[in-house]
């Protein structure tokens, strides 16, 4: 493996500019580049068809540097030990941070790969962590889908990549604010079922045998009204102890694997 630069000082400018990457949303979206940390993470990045501008690596602290194998030697940048806990954002790290250029989340560029398609939407989440927590479970049940409608972060925001794991880069994911995604769903024909208190059905007793798009809302506020007017049908997980609510992210996976479960009893 052939490294042409190394870095040593945390004024170098490539250094300052992977800390304001990493740390504002309005130069990640102005540039269309991100940060992104971790061997898996970059692994995902790589597969999910991510073009990844530079990577730079800590030789004190990685331990497979397979990976890098696959670079050019242009794109390989040793930094000192020093400089790579300034810019690494966990404390348990493995060594490699990346530039990579974003993708195209826009609702108009979504496609699916199936004609019977089952999807989850997340009304403005606000929490990176649930918002990679969701992103996770969409993962683990193999979603066609993630719509995030009204985002409050960008998906590119260090706290989302961590949590997901790196599934934002290998899933289906897009935004859009909530007119445009309820017309999107009415052209297609998604039954809509939305996570609600008031006129539900228990999840149990719905059909998600069609296109079917699952809302969840925050656990402060719930839904807007613009979905609940548009809902094909309520729907509520029964709850047995004093709460009324759960993490929205443990919500959406039990409305999703029961969706999951009556499709595969259906073929």
């Amino acid at each position: 493996m052939q490294v042409t630069k190394h870095i040593s000082s945390a004024q170098n400018p490539l250094i300052k500019k992977v800390l304001v990457l990493k740390e504002k949303s309005r130069e990640r979206k102005k540039t269309g580049l991100f940060i992104l940390e971790g061997l898996r993470e970059l692994q995902i990045a790589i597969g999910a068809g991510y073009f990844i501008e530079s990577v730079l690596f800590c030789e004190d602290i990685i331990e497979n540097s397979n990976l890098l194998h696959t670079f050019n030697a242009d794109q390989l940048i040793s930094v000192s030990a020093d400089v790579y806990k300034k810019l690494a954002y966990r404390d348990t790290t493995e060594g490699v941070i990346a530039i990579a250029k974003s993708k195209d989340h826009q609702l108009s560029s979504l496609e699916f790969n199936t004609r019977n398609p089952l999807i989850l939407i997340a009304e403005a989440p606000e929490k990176p962590g649930n918002i990679g927590a969701l992103l996770r479970t969409a993962d683990a049940a193999n979603l066609d889908a993630v719509l995030i409608a009204n985002p409050k972060t960008d998906l590119y925001n260090p706290n989302i990549i961590r949590s997901s794991v790196g599934c934002v880069f290998s899933r289906n994911v897009k935004t859009g604010n909530t007119s445009e995604i309820i017309s999107y769903l009415k052209k297609e024909g998604f039954q809509v079922f939305c996570a609600a208190l008031t006129a539900s059905k228990d999840y149990t007793t719905v059909n998600f045998t069609e296109p079917s798009a699952i809302v969840v809302g925050t656990e402060h506020s719930g839904l807007s009204n613009e979905w609940l007017q548009n809902s094909t049908q309520n729907i509520i997980i029964p709850m047995e102890g004093e709460i009324d609510s759960m993490n929205v992210s443990v919500s959406a996976a039990i409305l999703i694997f029961e969706a999951k479960r009556q499709r595969k009893l259906n073929t």
